[in-house]
């Protein structure tokens, strides 16, 4: 179909609403999926083959995470922008609530069948984005796998929660730590730790070098992908901390703490035996309050 005609089509058609499941490969499935954010990436690339996507993000092409890169790189590449929606003719589009907004209009206007993915921040919700987004494309049975492997991990890990509380701050050295209301608390807690750089309801919290010091947690929490050199960087190397803090660092994924994944239960599988390996390492944990 040329692309005049394509959006001809889109401006009768109405945004995408399944009142049914579509069936997997059938006429009413999605065969042309498209996705313009890399948590919207990642969930195309887990539930449907290669062949039913036309293009992710070049966020999910240059990921530091390897497993998404590689799924990836079996798919298209686009750079979320609506040309690219009118010249690439999906039959789905998928879009995160915050990525792309200019897109995002453009294609509400022109009625294009789109599917705006919320973003999930704890486990009860991966597992309601998971599932939209498997009835949207088809794909329940390969979402209940996904998410019967996550909900089997989560078990696993309750039944291996460190015999004390393991008070955890999640450093960087930009000045902010991530709050209780984050996909980042979700993981530490499932993983047996405690967030104590924030208060409960904050998505994020301001928190200096001096507030981490005073609050003693018992390990700090590095994202696993380093960044390029800045001045938060050397905060976050700060001798003193490397002195108090050298061998009670963890690191987590970016990816699987800012986008609400099955996979996301692996890395909170991940952090559970860094923070055990810590213990072991250096001793019990403090009592809140105490010093490491």
């Amino acid at each position: 179909m040329r692309a005049s005609a394509w959006l001809t089509l889109l401006l009768g058609a109405p945004c995408i609403a399944y009142s049914q499941t579509p069936i997997p490969n059938s006429p009413r499935a999605p065969q042309r999926v498209m996705s313009l954010s890399e948590c919207t990436d990642a969930l195309a690339l887990d539930l449907l083959p290669p062949e039913r996507i036309i293009s992710v993000t070049y966020l999910a092409h240059r990921s530091t995470d390897s497993a998404l890169a590689a799924k990836a790189a079996r798919v298209g590449i686009n750079y979320g922008n609506a040309e690219e929606v009118l010249a690439q003719q999906p039959d789905l589009v998928l879009a995160g609530t915050y990525s792309t907004p200019a897109a995002r209009l453009l294609l509400r206007q022109l009625g294009a069948p789109m599917l705006v993915v919320p973003s999930a921040d704890n486990f009860a919700e991966i597992r309601s984005t998971v599932r939209l987004v498997a009835s949207a494309v088809g794909a329940e049975p390969r979402a209940e796998a996904l998410l019967a492997h996550m909900d089997g991990t989560l078990a696993a890990l309750a039944r291996t929660r460190p015999a004390h509380r393991i008070r955890v701050a999640a450093w960087s050295g930009d000045g902010y730590v991530p709050g209780r209301d984050t996909l980042f608390n979700a993981l530490l807690e499932a993983a047996g730790g405690v967030n104590i750089a924030a208060p409960p309801g904050n998505r994020s919290s301001s928190f200096d070098i001096e507030q981490l010091l005073m609050a003693h947690p018992d390990v700090l929490a590095y994202q696993a992908d380093e960044p390029a050199p800045a001045l938060k960087t050397d905060t976050a190397d700060h001798p003193l901390l490397l002195r108090l803090y050298g061998d009670r660092r963890i690191t987590y994924p970016e990816l699987y703490t800012e986008c609400g994944l099955p996979e996301s239960a692996d890395a909170a599988r991940a952090l559970q035996r860094q923070l055990l390996a810590v213990v072991g390492r250096v001793g019990g944990a403090s009592e809140p309050g105490g010093r490491p």
